[in-house]
Parts: structure tokens; C-alpha cells; sequence
């Protein structure tokens, strides 16, 4: 089994699009698809290439009605490099892919260690068994992070003769790829100028049509280790190209290197992005050259992320690990950007930031906290504007946005397409308001993970308090049950958008948009008693708060509502009187009912009148918290929840869930895995093939599911762990399961860097590498365990006996 290497045998047309987003290599400022670069824009391909952060906002009229949306942009394709045969003798020949007739063989292969793309193929080209092979290598650098570089190796088998290539970088471009788009407008470019520079070297510039950013890129094509071949260049209005004339002999490769170098107008330390692209690749090492430095950063990259886990789970958490980094690498510390739920990989939600930080930061906390620190600093930055969208309702504080991208503002879309019934629906999902309880839980667990708190008394206190305040003036007291009440909402579970014949949309006292606003209003309170007088006195003043508000805060904390029925969480006040749905009846009639919503609506029904989860919901709260952090949190709000509750709770939800989101896998085996263990792999399983398998049925090739991917790295290192960072502490309260009982995993730790963690059937096995640190403060199963800095530590399952001291650290 090759743990580090991603394959595929022959040419599927069928299967294309898929490997291009599962092959998107990328450094986190920028990503391009897997595409053939032969290959054009169509139905088979989709070639795309997207910086963090860039985004335009055009304008579309649908169902009748204008409508503006926001877009990650398309950018002109740098990958062209087509090219066709002519053997002596014989007339020129036409363009050569793996779309031609002449294509005898194909393969293609990720090597994720190396974070290259190699792909294979073999054309006849002459009646007597004449082939060419050609071999190309491709890369996104990870140091240089501005450059990307692709070989491409020619090598004629049974004839001499010519080789014509053309190599040029196309603006002609639009967003195109998704479907259900096709009626948005998608061309988000604009003012192109080309040109070249010297002998070898072609630049395209633009901008994006409303958000006026600046785009240049420039590319280098040169034939190494031969003389200059005969050289033409053509400079389009939208497109520029050198075509290169290559004379080849019969058995010996010629090797044609393409450097391209990327900038935009919002990059620092420049003076316009066309010199610092054209600079760039003008002054860049050779193919050789940045294929060594882009190994190392990534050789670096693994050892801080290291994560074993042996079999066919290692193999493809290997590849979440791998495309979390091109998504989210250091340089994205830099960057003014969020965590893009389809990352870098495709146009799908049109590049928005929703809530899968929630997935994501928890795990990058633990590896690479600067990171984390800078896409909180995202959501700081937007603050005012959620200030705003809360005022427009009414409330204090701050409401962010269900999906956001360049400036903070609301971006969920008020139409959506169903895709089987051809009817654009309304789109209420902008009442997600609990995607601010997860910007704060994040900025919480940060602070806990790191004890940075010059954040958690700046920019992190804020936050919390501005979300707190939000909350607590959402809430309204109901006298009839002397409890606080949420009410217009939308839950986790996006299906029940109202309630069956409501005029407005929303539910009240979702469970999970309640629990969570209890715990986020405790641990403003808890900032507020953490911060130094000063810095408390200087914030109060800064967002006005006034004196009775932490009061207000901790009484709607203890006292809001948690509905119950049938002696279960209900996911909503009234979910009870929701008539069942006959789930064997759906199964027999569709093969697939993840998104019953749009099987009903095709049928004219609306899932709001039934018993039925697109995803997690409820059961969420069993992702977020510990076991006894949710009966803490339960107790505070003087709702009883027992281990029989919530296990009577976690299958009443499972056997009314769809399954509709790649979350919903993960999170139901993170649960499961306390609550009902022989049933939790099967749902890992699901979460770790969600992409490569596109269990959502055409998906992934629209962009991969960063939270997902993020989300199986967590389950490893939390969710079987149990780890919890509280107290200046590592706790531990591992839940194992049979098929992933053995593992190791490498964190940071506030002042400890590279901390190994290694588990067994019956052990754990914790090093902590030479420092000046303090000793590490381990609790497992109630045990507390100090660990000095060099030392090696046994720690036994599940009585946690007395340690034993195994050495010094290798």
C-alpha cells in the first residue's frame, strides 16, 4: 500500500473533474485544479486556479429577480501546454490529450510527501507504432509561494522529427464550475493587457470587474539542455502564447520547463502586481532548483503535522492532511482570509466562509496556532460588520453572517436552485445565526490551546463579549415557563427552515442554538473575570456595555430553554407534533435520499413537515462537548441529561438522518464513538471516503470538503483521544475504537513543540521533547501525571496505573 502516493490507472472522462479537485495542488495563497494542461475548459475539464481571499461581486437576475453575489474568481489559466508530433516525413499533426483517439495509455499520480502531480500518457503518432510519451511534473510551490512550476518531458519512441508546443496562459476565463450556477453571471474579469519580456517570458494582466483587484501573472518557457528551439510569439487581446519548435530524435527526452509566477493587488511589499509577477519569474531558480526548496518546506510541514495511522485509514487521513495544508499552510498567517468550506479545490458556495472553522481550527490549534490566530483575526476584522447586521435586526452585539467572504457582510443567497424540480426556492439559511457561537468557541478553544492572551484580552475578548451580548438580546423571557426563549432561528440542521403553514420562516428554541448561547454567555463572563481591571474597564468602555449586562448575561445563562419530548432532546420547541416520515418507503423509490429536501420539494412537499435531519443537529452538542462538559452545561441550565437520555437521544436522531452534508458521517461517528461504539466505524468510514468515494453524488468535483477533511484529522487526535486543553493541561479520555486502536500523532502544546502522543490497546504513550519548558500537566481518567521536558511517559488504560519513566527522548 503507498501511504504517500495518490494513483490512477487509464483515462475516465466519467471520473475527470473528480481527480482534477482531489489533484488541486496549492500553499495556501493560491491552488490550482489538477487539469490537464493540454486540456480546455468543458464538460470533461475544469481548470481553475483561485487565490485566497480574491473575491467579485456581479450581479444576476434569477426567477425573475435581481439578485448580487459574491464569488472566489476564477483567474486566468496558467496551466496551457498543449502539443503535437511531426515525425519526418510527415504533415502537421493535430493536438494531442488524453482526449484524442491516439491516447494508448495514462496514468497519473499524486505523491503527497512531495506535493507533486505527475501525469503519463502515451499518443501513436505514426502508422508504424510510432509513440510519444510525455511525462509532466507539477508543482505549487510551498516556499516561494507566489511561483508554481510544471516539466514536461517529451520523448518520441520509433521516430525523429518535430515536436510543436504552445505554452501561454489564457484570461478567457470565467466561473463555470457548477451547474446549478449557470444562470448567475460568472465573468469576473475584465481590463486584460498582454505582452512579453525578452526571449522567454509572457504576461497577462486584469482585474476583477467590482472589486477591482489586480491580477498579473507572468510564465517562462524554456527547452533545457538544448539550444534555443525556433521560438513565436502571439499576443491576444484575453490570451498570450510562445509556440516552440523542438526538433526530437528517437529515443531521447526533451525537457520543456514552465515557471509562472502569481500576484494580485492585495499582496504586501510590492509596488503593482504586474512588475512583481514579471520579476518573479524573470529572477526564479530553474525547475531543479524549486523542486528541491519545495520539497524541504514540505518535509517541514509533515513533521509538524505528524499523524500515523496505519491501513487504508493512514492512507487516505495522509490526503485530508494533505489538502488541509494547501489550503490553510503558514503563508496563510499573512493572509487576510477565512477558512473556505470547499477550499481552494472549486467554485462550490461560490469560495464562502460558512462554519467549518468549527472543524477545522481545533485541529490546526494543536499544529499550527498562527494560523489559527489569523483567521480569527478574519472574523476580528469583521466584527463591525457584524455589529451592523445586528443592529439591522434589532440586537446588540454582533451577528455574523451564515456565509461570509470579502468584507464581513451577509452572503447566503435568498434563492436556491433545486436541481431536480428546476424551481429556485427561497433560501432562509441566513438564520443560522449559531454560526457565531462557533466564532466564539473557537476563539476559546485558541485561548486554551495556547495562552495567548494578549489575543484573548484584545481581539478574542471582544469577540466573545460582542457574540455574548447577541445572545442575551435574543433571548426573551417567557413567563409560562419561567425560562428565556430564542425564537426565528434555523439549526444545524438547515431542513427546517419554518414550521409547517408559518407566514415567516425560523423555529424557536433550537436545542443546540440554546445550549450553545448558555456556554457562550458563561465564558464571556469567564473573560470578563479573567481580564486585568484596566484592560476590563478600557473594554467595557470601548463597546459600551453597560454595568447590569454580565448580570443580565449569567441569569440567561442558567435559564434558557431546552425542549424535551419522549424523553429525549427535542432538536426544536414543537419537533414533536412533525409527522414521521416512511424512510423504507424513500430507499425503495431512490436509490440516494441524502437531500430528501429537494426529493420532496420535486414532489411538491416541504421536509419542514416531517421528523428528518439533513445532518447532526441535536447531536452536535456531543461534538463540542465532553461528556462532562455537556452535563455540566445541562445542569447549569437545570435540564437533567443522564448517560440513558442521551444515548436514548443520540438514536432516536440517527434513525431520522439523511446523511445530506459530509459533516453529518463525522460527527455521528465522533458521538458514536462514546455512545454506541460498534456502530461508530461504520460512519468513520463514510467521513474519511465522503470525497474521494463523492458519496454526495457530484460534489467533490465542484471543491473538496475542507471541514470534513479537517474533521477526520480531529477525530483522531481528539475524538478518540478525548484530548481536552483546559487548565494549563492535557486531558485525556480515550475512546478507542477496534479498527483504529493504534495510532501516533504529534501536537503543540503552549509552549511545547512537537509533542508525541502514541496510543495502544491498553496505553498511552506521551514524550515530550527537550525544552525549558515546564513540565507537562497530563490528566488521564481522573490521574494527574507531570512530565518533564525529555522524558518519556506510560500511561495504562483504562485505570491509568502509576507511570512508569521510560527514558530519556531519543
Amino acid at each position: 500500500m503507498e501511504l504517500w502516493r495518490w494513483s490512477y490507472e487509464g483515462y475516465s472522462p466519467e471520473t475527470e473533474r473528480l481527480r482534477e479537485a482531489l489533484c488541486t495542488l496549492g500553499n495556501g495563497y493560491f491552488a490550482t485544479r489538477g487539469a490537464g494542461s493540454e486540456s480546455a475548459a468543458g464538460t470533461v475539464h475544469y481548470p481553475g486556479t483561485y487565490v485566497a481571499g480574491c473575491y467579485d461581486r456581479l450581479a444576476s437576475t434569477v426567477a425573475g429577480r435581481r439578485t448580487e453575489h459574491e464569488d472566489m474568481v476564477n483567474l486566468p489559466n496558467w496551466l496551457p501546454l498543449r502539443f503535437r508530433a511531426a515525425p519526418e516525413g510527415a504533415g502537421r499533426s493535430a493536438w494531442l490529450s488524453p482526449d484524442s483517439p491516439h491516447l494508448t495509455a495514462h496514468r497519473q499520480a499524486l505523491d503527497l510527501r512531495a506535493a507533486t502531480l505527475t501525469r503519463r500518457s502515451e499518443y501513436a503518432v505514426t502508422a508504424d507504432g510510432g509513440r510519444l510519451v510525455v511525462e509532466q511534473t507539477r508543482l505549487v510551490h510551498m516556499r516561494h509561494h507566489h511561483l508554481a512550476a510544471q516539466r514536461t518531458t517529451f520523448t518520441p519512441v520509433g521516430w525523429t522529427g518535430v515536436i510543436e508546443v504552445d505554452s501561454g496562459i489564457d484570461g478567457e476565463v470565467r466561473n463555470a464550475g457548477v451547474e446549478r450556477y449557470r444562470d448567475l453571471a460568472g465573468r469576473h474579469l475584465t481590463g486584460w493587457r498582454t505582452g512579453s519580456d525578452g526571449e522567454d517570458v509572457v504576461w497577462l494582466r486584469c482585474r476583477t470587474v467590482n472589486s477591482d483587484v489586480r491580477v498579473a501573472m507572468a510564465a517562462r518557457t524554456r527547452l533545457v539542455g538544448a539550444p534555443e528551439p525556433a521560438r513565436t510569439t502571439d499576443v491576444g487581446e484575453r490570451a498570450v502564447s510562445q509556440r516552440l519548435r523542438i526538433p526530437v530524435h528517437d529515443g531521447s527526452a526533451a525537457h520543456v520547463d514552465k515557471i509562472i509566477a502569481l500576484h494580485t493587488s492585495r499582496d504586501t511589499a510590492i509596488g503593482s502586481a504586474g512588475h512583481a509577477a514579471s520579476a518573479a519569474v524573470l529572477n526564479a531558480e530553474g525547475f531543479p532548483g524549486l523542486l528541491a526548496s519545495h520539497r524541504h518546506a514540505w518535509e517541514h510541514l509533515w513533521r509538524q503535522a505528524r499523524l500515523q495511522v496505519p491501513g487504508e485509514a493512514g492512507r487516505i487521513l495522509h490526503l485530508h492532511l494533505f489538502h488541509v495544508l494547501q489550503t490553510l499552510s503558514p503563508h496563510t498567517a499573512d493572509l487576510d482570509v477565512g477558512v473556505p468550506a470547499r477550499g481552494l479545490h472549486g467554485e462550490a458556495y461560490r469560495g464562502h466562509v460558512f462554519w467549518d472553522e468549527l472543524f477545522v481550527l481545533p485541529w490546526l490549534n494543536l499544529h499550527f496556532p498562527d494560523v489559527s490566530r489569523a483567521l480569527l483575526t478574519y472574523r476580528h476584522r469583521r466584527l463591525p460588520a457584524a455589529r451592523r447586521a445586528a443592529r439591522a435586526v434589532g440586537a446588540d452585539g454582533a451577528m455574523y453572517p451564515w456565509q461570509s467572504g470579502s468584507d464581513g457582510r451577509e452572503e447566503t443567497p435568498q434563492l436556491h436552485l433545486n436541481p431536480r424540480s428546476g424551481r429556485w426556492l427561497a433560501d432562509h439559511s441566513r438564520l443560522q445565526h449559531h454560526v457565531g457561537s462557533a466564532v466564539a468557541y473557537n476563539v476559546w478553544q485558541y485561548g486554551q490551546a495556547t495562552a495567548d492572551t494578549d489575543f484573548m484580552h484584545g481581539k478574542g475578548a471582544e469577540m466573545l463579549l460582542e457574540v455574548a451580548r447577541f445572545w442575551a438580546g435574543r433571548a426573551e423571557w417567557d413567563r409560562s415557563l419561567e425560562r428565556y426563549r430564542i425564537h426565528g432561528v434555523v439549526g444545524p440542521d438547515e431542513y427546517h427552515d419554518r414550521y409547517p403553514r408559518a407566514p415567516e420562516p425560523g423555529v424557536s428554541d433550537n436545542a443546540y442554538t440554546n445550549v450553545t448561547a448558555a456556554w457562550v454567555l458563561s465564558r464571556a463572563l469567564d473573560v470578563c473575570r479573567a481580564l486585568p481591571a484596566a484592560r476590563r474597564d478600557e473594554l467595557y468602555g470601548h463597546l459600551g456595555l453597560l454595568p447590569g449586562e454580565p448580570d443580565h448575561w449569567e441569569d440567561v445563562a442558567h435559564r434558557l430553554h431546552v425542549p424535551f419530548h419522549d424523553g429525549v432532546i427535542s432538536q426544536f420547541a414543537g419537533y414533536e407534533e412533525l409527522a414521521e416520515l416512511d424512510w423504507d418507503s424513500y430507499r425503495q423509490r431512490y436509490r440516494d435520499i441524502r437531500r430528501l429536501d429537494r426529493l420532496l420539494e420535486a414532489e411538491g412537499d416541504t421536509v419542514n413537515r416531517y421528523r428528518a435531519s439533513k445532518q447532526a443537529d441535536v447531536l452536535m452538542l456531543g461534538y463540542l462537548f465532553s461528556p462532562r462538559e455537556l452535563h455540566g452545561l445541562m445542569k447549569q441550565l437545570d435540564v437533567p441529561l443522564d448517560e440513558g437520555t442521551w444515548r436514548s437521544t443520540v438514536d432516536y436522531y440517527l434513525r431520522r438522518t439523511s446523511h445530506g452534508s459530509t459533516l453529518s458521517a463525522l460527527v455521528h461517528a465522533w458521538v458514536l464513538a462514546r455512545a454506541r461504539p460498534e456502530q461508530a466505524w461504520r460512519y468513520a468510514q463514510e467521513a474519511l471516503t465522503g470525497d474521494i468515494a463523492d458519496v454526495q453524488g457530484g460534489a467533490t468535483p465542484e471543491g473538496i470538503h475542507l471541514g470534513a477533511m479537517a474533521g477526520t484529522l480531529d477525530f483522531v487526535q481528539r475524538g478518540l483521544t478525548g484530548l481536552e486543553t483546559r487548565q494549563n493541561a492535557l486531558w485525556l479520555d480515550p475512546a478507542p475504537l477496534p479498527q483504529l486502536s493504534r495510532f501516533r500523532l504529534g501536537i503543540r502544546f503552549r509552549g511545547h513543540w512537537n509533542i508525541e502522543v502514541r496510543f495502544r490497546r491498553r496505553a498511552v504513550i506521551i514524550g515530550v521533547p527537550p525544552s525549558e519548558q515546564a513540565p507537562l500537566r497530563v490528566l488521564l481518567s481522573g490521574r494527574e501525571v507531570l512530565i518533564p521536558p525529555g522524558k518519556v511517559v506510560r500511561l495504562e488504560m483504562p485505570t491509568a496505573a502509576q507511570p512508569e519513566d521510560e527514558g530519556d527522548m531519543p
